[in-house]
């Protein structure tokens, strides 16, 4: 379940006329112009990422745009590595909120023992029964996305006391249907891909009318190339019997030698984002409350820490990159409009290298390219900044340059930065946010092409449905922000707005054009320098005071 030490950094300040000399060895082609899906952060995740009392700081946390956890259920009886029980779904629910992560509760991480210790059906059911009952009765949180039944049951089930492990699903599926309708369910989550046993999953499931709303494998086996052939799988697997497509989540990946190894960590993530997955968790192997190994000392990054920095700093589209092949060099990239930033984070691969970003036509002439990197530090070392390899201006011939990374260490991370000019973020896409039981839409007439629809869900804490902005500002002051919304409804609709906790009040939407046609609003935030978490809502805990309906385009803060 789941050192180098950093050198000098050396900044090289250097204007050249043309795309320099392609450095020998492998290519990762990036492609500005193929944008496949808006940033979500895909692999921003993690099992037993956060403990009680707010472990890690939010401080650590709000940089990674954190997307899904997996967090034990309430009463967690689970000792993992020996450690006391700890992170409670409940408990850590406040601190996930804060920083704008959803999370699915892992039920069996009641049971004490790992491979667990099969109690009976009697005993199962009730533990099933107390864990709905304390979910239901936490009637302020909301971030809670799904129960999990199972973890590994292709090991951990067993078989000789609790029957077929499908029949098992089933009746344990339909016990929580009869306490609570409203909360998808998630599964199997099998240990590794295996169709035929998939097969006969969703075979049993779609017969008794309990298909798991999202579906769970781990990708644990060392082979990250092998993550497009799974999901690819699955999606025939489940077009042969007719299922409607489900979201996939990875909420275990990369095994004991690779999870803190940042080159190894941006290669899963990339093909995540290609395969598209929906979300996917870091594997648990060591010390919870630490997103498995990205913070030490509750408030210092290590070395891996960076790349999912690097991350969180993406917005706008995902852009397609093309490796030269399914192992060795890898990555994956943003094209920020707004800003008109690229943002490629690549590595697993050693020696002279190069990086060639096509697809420029909105960056024409000359452009600002800064390389830098993060080593793979381990979970007990503290990495304090990134080393900046080379800061130069290159200039955009035939819409693309291409960048020399010599000198690459296949366990490290790197991140190359394309960009006019130096800016902070002023616009935010709601499709890059948080979105709780709501859904991202597309439409050429939105900012990016995409936006979010469907924000209707109000006066329960398990389908509230709102959206939470994570925006970072340089200073503390007021701000005015600018929102992109549509109302189709012919009358003005409200949403809640809070920031960072705080009172809520309400934005008014005057009508627009129909849905999907756009308009603006303002108001003002009072904002910290710094992260801050801006919240819209149909219906969330403590606000329950929205009329009508709206869809989100983006905010603006200036």
């Amino acid at each position: 379940m789941s050192l180098r030490s950093l050198g000098i950094a050396v900044t090289v300040l250097a204007t050249l006329l043309a795309p320099p000399a392609e450095a020998a060895g492998h290519t990762l082609v990036v492609d500005v112009a193929s944008r496949f899906r808006p940033v979500t952060h895909v692999g921003a995740g993690g099992l037993y990422a956060l403990a009680e009392n707010n472990r890690p700081a939010d401080s650590m946390l709000l940089p990674l745009k954190l997307n899904t956890l997996t967090q034990p259920p309430p009463r967690v009886g689970q000792k993992p590595n020996g450690q006391p029980p700890g992170g409670d779904a409940l408990k850590i629910a406040p601190q996930a909120d804060r920083v704008g992560a959803a999370q699915v509760v892992r039920m069996p991480d009641i049971y004490p023992d790992f491979p667990y210790k099969w109690l009976g059906w009697d005993d199962w059911l009730a533990k099933v029964d107390t864990m709905v009952a304390d979910r239901r009765n936490a009637t302020n949180v909301s971030n809670v996305s799904a129960w999990e039944i199972w973890n590994e049951p292709d090991w951990t089930w067993d078989t000789a006391a609790a029957g077929d492990f499908n029949a098992g699903w089933v009746r344990t599926v339909q016990r929580i249907r009869t306490r609570d309708t409203v909360t998808p369910v998630a599964g199997p989550g099998y240990a590794s891909w295996n169709t035929d046993r998939m097969r006969a999953f969703l075979t049993t499931a779609q017969a008794n009318g309990v298909l798991p709303d999202i579906v769970i494998w781990h990708e644990l086996d060392h082979s990250s190339g092998s993550v497009a052939a799974h999901v690819s799988a699955y999606r025939s697997l489940e077009a042969s019997l007719g299922i409607s497509p489900r979201p996939i989540f990875i909420n275990e990946y990369a095994w004991t030698d690779e999870v803190d190894v940042p080159g190894r960590v941006a290669n899963y993530i990339a093909k995540f984002e290609r395969a598209g997955v929906q979300a996917a968790d870091r594997a648990f192997w060591y010390e919870y409350g630490t997103v498995n190994g990205l913070v030490v000392n509750n408030n210092q990054p290590t070395g891996t820490w960076w790349l999912y920095k690097w991350y969180g700093d993406m917005a706008g589209s995902m852009v397609t990159t093309i490796p030269p092949a399914q192992s060795g060099i890898d990555g994956f990239a943003a094209y920020d409009p707004s800003r008109r930033r690229v943002d490629v984070v690549f590595g697993d691969e050693s020696g002279a290298n190069s990086v060639r970003v096509t697809g420029l036509g909105e960056l024409s002439g000359s452009v600002r390219v800064t390389l830098e990197s993060t080593p793979a530090s381990g979970r007990f070392t503290a990495v304090t900044a990134p080393t900046t390899i080379s800061t130069s201006t290159y200039t955009v011939a035939n819409g693309q340059i291409t960048v020399a990374v010599p000198g690459m260490s296949a366990s490290d991370a790197y991140h190359l930065v394309v960009q006019p000019t130096t800016a902070y973020q002023q616009r935010y896409e709601a499709e890059n946010a948080s979105v709780f039981r709501a859904q991202r839409l597309t439409s050429t007439s939105a900012s990016n092409g995409g936006y979010v629809g469907r924000i209707d869900n109000a006066g329960d804490p398990r389908n509230d449905s709102y959206v939470d902005f994570i925006v970072n500002v340089p200073t503390a002051r007021a701000y005015t922000m600018t929102i992109g919304y549509a109302n189709g409804t012919g009358a003005t609709s409200t949403q809640g707005l809070a920031y960072n906790g705080g009172a809520w009040s309400t934005v008014s939407y005057p009508p627009t054009a129909g849905w999907g046609r756009f308009g603006t609003v303002s108001t003002s935030v009072t904002l910290h320098a710094g992260y801050n978490v801006i919240r819209l809502a149909k219906g969330a805990p403590f606000f329950n005071g929205a009329t009508g309906y709206a869809e989100l385009d983006y905010i603006t803060l200036t």
